[in-house]
């Protein structure tokens, strides 16, 4: 089975948390190929930048670039799909009909309904409202 992690999956996978050690195991368990997308790699890379930048230089930030660094590098054993031509399409189809969700989480659905692979999320709420996209939280 192949699976994306969406940025909160992988988020508790890279602190690993009592709640990312599960995911582990339930991955594991079931013999998933975690995957993520470049667009959630977009959001992790401008969280980790914002924090950085956010800090004074120097030694403040020694904390902040650890963390990243272990996020780069667990987001290097993953597969990243693309946001390819046919994702921007299903995106433009999906945007006209389903302005009240955002335009990144718009944009993973689509490149997962494109690959026809699972979603992992905590953000049930909006997801849950594209027809057709298959997603779980795993989390909670």
């Amino acid at each position: 089975m192949v699976a994306v992690l969406d940025t909160n999956h992988f988020t508790e996978l890279v602190r690993d948390s009592s709640v990312g050690q599960r995911l582990r195991v339930r991955l594991k368990d079931r013999q998933v190929s975690a995957f993520t997308t470049v667009v959630n790699a977009q959001e992790i890379t401008e969280g980790w930048c914002a924090l950085i930048n956010r800090q004074s230089a120097g030694e403040l930030q020694v904390k902040a670039y650890a963390q990243f660094q272990h996020s780069l590098e667990l987001m290097m054993e993953l597969n990243l799909f693309p946001f390819d031509s046919a994702s921007a399409v299903l995106f433009h189809k999906l945007h006209a009909t389903h302005r009240h969700i955002g335009t990144m989480d718009l944009k993973i659905a689509s490149i997962c309904m494109t690959h026809d692979t699972l979603l992992l999320s905590r953000n049930l709420l909006d997801f849950e409202k594209v027809p057709g996209l298959r997603v779980e939280n795993w989390l909670d």
